[in-house]
């Protein structure tokens, strides 16, 4: 798009420039403003061409001419601005073309503006959520999501038309979900956007999710392991072959122990391959594949064919069906590294959600060579924590004895922590290593509790796990009961 054609010219009289074309070509869209066309040929300077588009190829053609790096050029300019949010939305006019002009429009201003706050609060989700009477903003922080901006609807299909802009969606679809991805930098930080859209009853919905490839590479010291789990852990993950997962509900750091696991094993010497949907953050010296259920390549159609590759250590991103479970396992047998995840509450819950699927419990014995369990639990802000005595009655429901008479910390409310009395996450792991007894039990088809109470006679489950950053004060009671199921029989004690 030549930057001399004004968008909301072309928007609305419907004449555009194709990019790179000689000689200059204009793309007329049906239906056009034929009264304009003296004003394109003043404004190009130019003799040029003209070329029919219909209205739905006119809108990618304005989006490609205007969604080119649209985010790299001015997030650091808005960043440095240090302009917020209430004073970017304030500053938008009521009549003029929110999509109209350059990095300095009102829209890119916002979409700037709302970026940099989101990473400035640590926020890994940004949702825009149109509603009767309003536009809802959230972010999550810490797992939570918070609303931090209330404005009018009317920003709203100007703020998704442009977003939709930037990540090369097609802005005429509305009607259909749709995904894309946008690259930009922020102080000298390079990160990626995904963004997600989705009809809904009164416009659509964004969904950005914030990659920061620096936050997730932490390695495994950084995980936040207990010193007797990150030394069990890292033992499994040295092994030759076998199946490794890791285990627990959307958002609770999955992928950053995978990832993690992945730097420590990429020596250099060993072949690596990844098969994501979608990847996440670009790995030096990895194979990283992107699935396309469009075209058929899928997790298992691709695991099936990646053994011509010569991998020595596949990670697949996760385990949906029965298909994919088997091949992991196959390709297992075959003396190779398999990691990947599973959606279960519980590290024993894999198994059982293993069998459900269809894999046969040798198979699953003689592959499986450890699962992970985890969660994420908020940090307790150091500045507005406060101490407190627990009573029997709250002692016992936590595990502890009646008679404790330590001190706990329980969540504040300040500046520093926005609030909500938390500020960054911890983890809380239960690593199940499958050992002699533990394989004799899954060939044999035990329960789900039988295989815990083999695994876990000496080790931590995650509620017990979790119960050392509750008594260092790092984390609160109340977070742990919330993300963590109590278990139901004693092991040891706390």
């Amino acid at each position: 798009m030549r930057p001399q054609v004004h968008y909301a010219f072309a928007k609305d009289k419907g004449f555009a420039v194709i990019p790179g074309r000689v000689p200059v070509t204009v793309a007329v869209r049906e239906g056009a403003d034929v009264l304009a066309l003296p004003e394109v040929r003043r404004v190009l300077g130019t003799s040029f061409q003209l070329e029919a588009h219909s209205a739905i190829a006119f809108e990618k053609l304005l989006s490609e001419g205007f969604g080119g790096g649209a985010l790299d050029g001015t997030a650091a300019a808005a960043a440095e601005k240090q302009e917020n949010l209430e004073t970017l939305f304030d500053g938008i006019p009521q009549t003029e073309d929110l999509l109209a002009g350059d990095g300095d429009a009102p829209i890119v201003r916002l979409i700037n503006g709302l970026l940099q706050d989101a990473i400035k609060r640590r926020a890994s989700d940004i949702h825009i959520d149109p509603f009767e009477e309003k536009l809802s903003i959230r972010y999550r922080i810490d797992g939570e999501l918070q609303e931090v901006l209330v404005a009018s609807r009317r920003i709203a299909a100007p703020l998704v038309s442009r977003i939709k802009v930037m990540s090369r969606l097609d802005i005429s679809e509305k009607r259909m979900p749709q995904d894309g991805r946008v690259s930009l930098s922020l102080g000298g930080r390079a990160l990626d956007v995904r963004v997600a859209t989705l009809p809904t009853r009164y416009g659509e919905r964004v969904a950005l999710r914030i990659l920061d490839t620096r936050q997730a590479l932490v390695g495994l010291d950084g995980l936040g392991m207990d010193p007797a789990t990150l030394d069990r852990f890292r033992a499994v993950i040295a092994e030759p072959n076998g199946v490794i997962l890791v285990t627990g509900p959307t958002g609770s750091g999955k992928t950053t122990t995978l990832y993690s696991a992945l730097a420590m094993l990429n020596t250099g010497r060993v072949n690596i391959m990844t098969l994501e949907d979608p990847v996440e953050y670009g790995l030096d010296g990895i194979s990283q594949t992107p699935m396309d259920h469009k075209v058929g390549l899928t997790f298992a159609a691709t695991l099936r064919s990646i053994l011509r590759n010569d991998p020595n250590i596949v990670m697949v991103g996760e385990i949906r069906d029965a298909e994919t479970a088997e091949v992991a396992l196959e390709f297992a047998l075959t003396g190779r590294l398999a990691l990947s995840t599973v959606h279960t509450n519980s590290s024993a819950g894999a198994i059982t959600r293993l069998r459900d699927m269809g894999i046969e419990s040798f198979l699953l014995a003689s592959t499986l060579r450890a699962v992970l369990a985890q969660r994420l639990l908020r940090r307790l802000c150091p500045h507005c924590k406060t101490p407190f005595q627990p009573d029997p009655a709250y002692a016992a429901r936590i595990g502890l004895p009646a008679d404790f008479s330590g001190t706990l910390y329980q969540s504040g409310s300040c500046d520093a922590c926005g609030r909500t009395g938390y500020s960054g996450r911890l983890g809380a792991y239960e690593l199940l290593v499958i050992n002699p007894s533990i394989k004799r039990l899954i060939h044999d088809k035990a329960s789900e509790d039988e295989i815990e109470r083999v695994a876990f006679a000496s080790a931590d489950m995650l509620f017990s796990n979790g119960m050392r950053h509750v008594l260092s004060g790092e984390t609160s009671p109340d977070e742990l009961l919330h993300v963590c199921r109590r278990e139901a029989w004693s092991h040891g004690g706390v």
